[in-house]
């Protein structure tokens, strides 16, 4: 069954503006941190990275579960809204309290007393994050994505450059803390504004206790990925050093951000399109089939590529110093080349309200994860990185596995939907990476030198990229380069 024109047009218009905020988003942040890493150093990027894990665990005890209920809810309240506002802000006070009081203990174990007091005082962000986690619901029950858009990037570029004016005047890490409070805080107020959505003085214990029959599962499943995804820091934190952290830190930022511009934009508009489509199995079924295909058919090549161009990457934008991080970023290409698919996978899960499934599935995962990290860990960081890209390869199986029940489309048919794109993708890393290491050998470059030789022969090994890419897709006939052909259309376009 295809998919209904009105469905086509509002999840069109949605990825459009959500495609906008993330791939801003993350532009920003990227030529943010560039400056700041240049400024910083990879010991400073190392530290928070450290503090950022707590932080990321407590927001998902903070945001996860509820909102993930109130956007797969058909019918939501006031009650509901309000109820989960009250709740997140009490979470919060309680993580709060928590993190200051193991914070001494925190700067202990990793051996730096700042630690303690940028922690305390980076921890106040939850509280924006139990505002904001309402906000974000809403937007996604509306499928209007353009206010959080707006928000969002108005918040990165206020943070960004007070951030960089911070480290030019010598506050080191503290620069990066304010930062981070400083985009979470502006975010906040801007969604308050834009949104116009304000808390009514009620509270419904049954409807919440409704809400969390269901995202209680949510939660837990988002804890153990989010404590699974953030362990390598604190791990290699340990045994290694705060400098190779922020090596790992970087050399997974790259692919992450355009991971993030692909798989969130997904996450937030695809839950709700696939939860109004719950009892139509054939059209949820051709929906995300078409979610993987144009999802791999982007991400497949971008993390070939930039696994292929690392060493030039990082010495162009940000200097010798960060050349180390090369190899670990293009092992961690591996990760997010399929990150899509389970994005896809978990969600269509979710909105058939099988959170259930959801939970067991990351258990498994999280399972084979430690594992591989436990065996890995005495091999090095390389090791560890790179077996972990092989593992999570191999958990697509896991996740598209309930999908060949539910939908009829598992892992076997969606690989073999995106095993061209696959295919193709690797020969043009290949013919990149070979084409780069002739440029490096080359003791002249039209007479240029350092880093602008650098940066130039970036930029042909992209255009080679991109040109191998394109023409292979067109001569291939690819589906989703043309349906992206006719959705971009001016027209098209102008209709958003």
């Amino acid at each position: 069954m295809e998919i209904s024109e009105k469905n086509k047009n509002t999840i069109a218009k949605s990825l459009f503006w959500k495609g906008v905020e993330n791939g801003g988003d993350q532009v920003i942040t990227f030529l943010v941190s560039i400056v700041l890493a240049r400024l910083l150093g990879p010991e400073k990027y190392g530290t928070l990275s450290v503090m950022l894990v707590f932080i990321s665990i407590s927001n998902v005890v903070i945001q996860s579960g509820f909102q993930t209920a109130l956007i797969q809810k058909r019918e939501v309240a006031e009650e509901d809204l309000s109820s989960v506002f009250f709740m997140g802000l009490f979470i919060s006070a309680l993580l709060y309290l928590l993190i200051w009081l193991i914070a001494p203990a925190s700067a202990d174990f990793f051996g730096d007393t700042e630690i303690a007091p940028m922690l305390r005082l980076l921890s106040v962000i939850l509280f924006f994050g139990a505002v904001t986690s309402v906000e974000t619901a809403i937007v996604a029950r509306r499928m209007d994505f353009k206010a959080q858009c707006i928000a969002t990037l108005a918040a990165d570029m206020v943070s960004g450059a007070i951030g960089i004016v911070l480290a030019f005047r010598g506050y080191g890490t503290w620069a990066l803390i304010w930062q981070q409070i400083l985009k979470n805080l502006t975010l906040m107020v801007l969604l308050i504004i834009l949104i116009g959505w304000r808390p009514e003085f009620c509270f419904d214990w049954g409807r919440l206790g409704e809400l969390f029959s269901y995202g209680w599962k949510v939660l837990l499943s988002g804890l153990i990925d989010t404590i699974y995804n953030n362990v390598y820091t604190p791990v290699i934190s340990k045994l290694y050093s705060p400098v190779m952290v922020g090596y790992y830190n970087r050399g997974n930022q790259f692919p992450q951000i355009i991971a993030n511009s692909v798989g969130q934009t997904m996450q937030s508009v695809m839950l709700p399109a696939y939860s109004g489509l719950q009892d139509k199995k054939d059209e949820l079924k051709a929906l995300l089939r078409r979610t993987i295909k144009l999802s791999c058919f982007l991400m497949f090549p971008m993390m070939a590529g930039l696994a292929a161009v690392s060493e030039d990457l990082l010495g162009a934008l940000l200097g010798e110093a960060w050349l180390p991080a090369a190899s670990l970023l293009s092992l961690c290409c591996l990760s997010y080349m399929v990150w899509p698919m389970h994005v896809s996978n978990i969600q269509a899960i979710n909105a058939q309200g099988r959170s259930d499934i959801y939970l067991k599935l990351e258990v498994i995962k999280k399972l084979l994860g430690i594992m591989v990290l436990i065996l890995s860990a005495p091999l090095g960081i390389t090791a560890m990185i790179g077996l972990k890209g092989v593992s999570d390869i191999i958990c697509t199986f896991i996740n598209g596995g309930p999908n060949a029940r539910l939908l009829s489309y598992g892992p076997l048919k969606q690989w073999r939907d995106v095993l061209p794109e696959l295919m193709l993708s690797i020969v043009m890393g290949i013919l990149v990476y070979l084409f780069g290491g002739f440029l490096r050998e080359m003791e002249v470059l039209f007479g240029l030198s350092g880093e602008l030789k650098i940066i130039v022969s970036l930029a042909l090994q992209v255009l080679l990229g991109a040109g191998i890419y394109m023409a292979g897709a067109l001569m291939l006939r690819f589906e989703s380069l043309s349906f992206l052909m006719e959705k971009l259309r001016p027209a098209n376009v102008r209709g958003m």
